[in-house]
């Protein structure tokens, strides 16, 4: 079975049983059910969605079939073709619509596509909402309109323009220092759409660009997860083009990865160091990751005098502890970047335009920007469980087990060492933990996954 119904979108495999994967059956319900809800929320007669989709093999079958049922529906759809998930997002509040509806899978393999859903503001619907939309899905309570009362289809091919110069125009982007510089940088787009937007953005700053894996037509040529075992080719290819580094990012274009200058990855969680570090000593203020990311955003933003606060693993998540504590950046330790004076979602592009500002401002190469932060290495461990086993009952458990040091239980337990932390987290679907480390160094970090382990297993 590889269809996943949750609050953000439904996401699977294509082909397949009705039910069990994407099929086109399963498409037309979902977007049945969004526009639905959305008809149900909204108290104006012509409804507007935007659509955009990355460029997998399975995109412009899903973005027909999801089209047509809008229009089924009696909502007006703009179709922005092959886009972004960040640019969506930017032109949905741009274009006055009522939502938006993303096609991509994100780093999921070429297999795989999903529906994401977006509200006015173009930011990803509420936990709350996604519920409201998987019971009407379920209950199939749709009503199509009249042959006289079809929504209307129109096509926009601007969308790109409109981002990339919102990205110029905000006053922490230095087009000219940037430009004084001349980069050459290698980008790898997972062939997708990264392949078009990055280039142009790179082009109105001034860089050099070497394309690698840049023509979008789905066939992802290496797992499009953003992870140093996947990025032997562009790590090779910096240094052949002597380039000043590389960028990397996953096939909807809302992580990024960077390469320094010899090679050698910078570090997903190091991305969002970086942005945060040179916004903050630009402006005092708060910054906001998930609880299962580094411990450096913290320390930057301790050395700019600011504030930094963890927030329960997931991009909603973040963004509502960022417009709680009016964040000045925040993002999530996989590369995702997310810049309030833009916009409430991750964004390479507005990631890729403050890390060139940054690091021509600071006249250093990218080896020696990231030499400058605190090092910490992350481990990745689970415990598989028995079903009858109370997996709750274990986590609090764990919670009095450490209450002499700082605990958090917003997001399962996370507890906060002197000089590492290990985060425990239930899976939704399994009886298993995720255990998440990180300390100074490898060897730590996977001793301390090892430690929790044992003293899950003693406690059972």
């Amino acid at each position: 079975m590889s269809l996943i119904k949750s609050i953000s979108g439904i996401r699977g495999t294509i082909g397949g049983k009705v039910g069990d994967n994407l099929t086109p059956l399963d498409v037309v319900k979902f977007a049945s059910a969004f526009g639905t809800w959305l008809q149900n929320n909204k108290n104006k007669k012509d409804l507007t969605l935007i659509i955009g989709r990355d460029a997998r093999i399975s995109g412009s079958m899903v973005n027909s079939l999801v089209t047509a049922t809008l229009q089924g529906l009696g909502i007006n759809v703009i179709d922005l073709g092959l886009s972004t998930t960040p640019t969506v997002e930017v032109m949905v509040p741009e274009l006055n619509a009522d939502g938006g509806i993303i096609l991509t899978a994100s780093h999921n393999p070429k297999q795989w596509n999903a529906l994401k859903l977006l509200n006015e503001k173009g930011e990803f619907i509420s936990g709350e909402n996604g519920a409201e939309v998987l019971a009407l899905a379920e209950s199939e309570d749709f009503n199509y309109a009249d042959v006289d009362d079809l929504g209307k289809y129109e096509t926009r091919e601007d969308a790109f323009d409109i981002h990339i110069q919102k990205i110029l125009d905000l006053p922490m982007v230095d087009t000219e220092a940037i430009k004084a510089k001349k980069y050459k940088i290698v980008l790898d787009a997972v062939n997708s759409t990264g392949g078009i937007a990055i280039p142009m953005l790179l082009d109105k700053l001034g860089c050099e660009t070497v394309k690698l894996y840049c023509e979008p037509n789905g066939q992802f040529p290496h797992n499009p997860e953003p992870l140093k075992e996947h990025l032997g080719d562009i790590c090779e290819l910096v240094k052949k083009e002597n380039a000043d580094f590389g960028v990397v990012v996953d096939p909807d274009v809302d992580r990024l990865a960077l390469i320094d200058e010899k090679g050698e990855m910078f570090g997903e969680e190091y991305t969002l160091v970086a942005v945060a570090d040179y916004l903050l000593k630009n402006k005092n203020g708060v910054a906001i990751s998930n609880l299962s990311s580094s411990r450096a955003l913290r320390d930057v933003a301790h050395i700019h005098n600011s504030e930094y606060f963890a927030s329960a693993v997931g991009e909603v998540n973040v963004v509502n502890l960022m417009k709680e504590k009016n964040a000045v950046i925040g993002g999530e330790g996989n590369g995702g970047i997310i810049y309030p004076d833009l916009h409430y979602g991750r964004d390479s592009l507005v990631g890729v335009a403050l890390f060139l500002t940054h690091l021509a401002k600071e006249n250093k190469k990218v080896s020696e920007l990231r030499a400058g932060y605190p090092s910490y290495f992350m481990g990745k461990k689970k415990i598989e469980l028995t079903p009858e086993i109370d997996v709750d009952d274990l986590l609090t458990k764990m919670e009095k087990e450490y209450q002499n040091e700082e605990v958090s239980i917003v997001d399962g337990v996370k507890i906060d060492f002197e000089n590492n932390w290990v985060h425990l987290r239930k899976s939704n679907t399994e009886p298993i933990i995720r255990i998440y480390t990180e300390a100074k160094s490898q060897e730590e970090a996977d001793k301390l996954g090892d430690d929790m382990i044992a003293k899950i297993r003693s406690l059972i």
